[in-house]
Parts: C-alpha cells; sequence; structure tokens
C-alpha cells in the first residue's frame, strides 16, 4: 500500500522540501500549482451502497448497471455519479485508486502522477515536476537541463549525440566501450555511428566485408541468407560447398576469418 501510495500521490508534486534543488521562482511555481490542484481537483471517494433513487444508474467507467444497495463508490465532486470498487481506478494508468483518492479533470478520475502530467511535464531523471521554461525532450520523454547525462559518466549532453539504453541517455564513448555489440566478423564493436545486421540473435557489421557469404563473401545486406553450424551463406550451394571443402582443408572457426579456398 505504501508503495502504490507514493506511485501514485508523488510527494515530490506537492511538498517543496522533497525538492531541495529547485531555484526559488521554482518553487513559488510548486507552491502555486499544489494549491491550485487540491482546490480544483482533490477529493477521495466514498464507498456505500448504491441508494434507491441511483438503481439502474450505470457505472461511470463500464456503463454496467448498478442496482440498489450493489457496493459502489461516489465522487463528491463528479455529482450523482458511481462506480464498481474495481472500476474506481485512474483514467491514465488504470490502476485502483489507493484509499479511493483521485483527482479530477473534464469528468476523469486520475492517480496524483497521472493529473499532474496533464499540466507539467516530469523529468525522467529525478521524478519531479519541470517548472523552468526550458527543458530537454528525446524518446517522446523530458528532462530538466542539468539532469540530461550519460548514465554512465554524467556528461551533460545537451546538444551532444547519444544512445538510449535501458531508457537513459548514454554518451557514444560509454556506449561502445560497455555496451555496443561484437560482430561476429571482426570483433570490433558495433559502434553508434554503424549500421548493424542481425540473425539468430547475432551481430554484425551491416558493412559487405562482415555481413556475407562464409563461402563465397557475397554480400547478405537485403539478400535471402542461410545459417549452417553458425555460419551465414547466401544459398543452400555455398553452405554444401562449406562441408565439402572442410573435408580437404582446415578452416577456423570464425565465419570470416579465413578466405574461401582456390578450389572453391
Amino acid at each position: 500500500r505504501t508503495r502504490a501510495l507514493l506511485q501514485q500521490l508523488p510527494p515530490q508534486d506537492c511538498d517543496e522540501r522533497y525538492c531541495p534543488d529547485l531555484a526559488e521562482e521554482e518553487r513559488r511555481q510548486l507552491r502555486a500549482f499544489s494549491a491550485r490542484r487540491r482546490r480544483e481537483a482533490l477529493g477521495q471517494g466514498l464507498a456505500c451502497p448504491v441508494p434507491g433513487p441511483c438503481h439502474g444508474c450505470p457505472c461511470k467507467k463500464c456503463g454496467r448497471r448498478l442496482n440498489k444497495g450493489d457496493p459502489g463508490i461516489s465522487a463528491s465532486r463528479l455529482g450523482d455519479q458511481f462506480w464498481h470498487p474495481s472500476c474506481f481506478s485512474c483514467h491514465f494508468c488504470h490502476q485502483p485508486l489507493v484509499d479511493l483518492i483521485y483527482f479530477q479533470q473534464d469528468g476523469r478520475i486520475y492517480c496524483g502522477r497521472h493529473h499532474a502530467e496533464l499540466f507539467r511535464p516530469r523529468c525522467a531523471s529525478c521524478d519531479q515536476l519541470i517548472f523552468m521554461e526550458e527543458c530537454i525532450e528525446a524518446e517522446g520523454r523530458r528532462w530538466h537541463l542539468e539532469h540530461f547525462c550519460c548514465l554512465e559518466c554524467d556528461v551533460p549532453l545537451r546538444g551532444q549525440r547519444y544512445v538510449m539504453k535501458s531508457g537513459q541517455p548514454c554518451c557514444c564513448g560509454c556506449y561502445e566501450s560497455l555496451f555496443a555489440e561484437l560482430c561476429q566478423a571482426c570483433g570490433d564493436p558495433i559502434g553508434a555511428d554503424s549500421e548493424e545486421a542481425t540473425h539468430q540473435g547475432l551481430y554484425w557489421h551491416a558493412r559487405a566485408a562482415c555481413f556475407c557469404c562464409s563461402l563465397c563473401r557475397k554480400p547478405l545486406q537485403g539478400q535471402p541468407l542461410t545459417s549452417r553450424h553458425g555460419r551465414l551463406f547466401c544459398s543452400e550451394t555455398c553452405s554444401l560447398g562449406l562441408d565439402a571443402s572442410s573435408t580437404t582443408s582446415d578452416s577456423s572457426d570464425s565465419a570470416f576469418a579465413s578466405a574461401p579456398s582456390p578450389d572453391s
């Protein structure tokens, strides 16, 4: 219950004590924003049997009828409306509202988190609402200017190139040294600037020198391919040709470490 409350009612959305790094103007805006929400939108649902005058009324969410005496939830800010207890949930995340605490907007009920996000963006790093005039938007999310940093080395990324990793930005240097996949052909990391090709969970540079037939070296980008013994081939003929050549010569374990034999 405590975890759910902290998720649905983030304390930093209404109390400046949980936002120690805010500038004074941001603190003023947070206080005004919180006071306006409490005054205009905050309420707590009331669990009670559906009264006689509301017999047969539809549930506000699912539309199924509620009969006299059925358990129901009413919300004083939304007039003579009733919900099934299981239907009294946030319009955005659909989670049941803990302790029936809701915020209303345009006839809909929300948890505190998603009601606040109707009006202010939320920083993907610190989880606080953003009251600054400027913020950074990337991949459909927002950040405080100072919080858009590499997840590994904390270097600021404003105006810099980056790669998203686990939903957080990563500088190209950290990405290539820590997260980049290794090419099955040359063994080098596939950098953020490199086009990659994948097959059966393995990775290659998409360039012709790496992503090519193990036997005839034909580039495979955008072409039909087949795999055999962990290697890629442009055709069944080439895949069978590898078996023939391997009976007369030693072959490398790497798909692209050695050139085709003269006989092939």
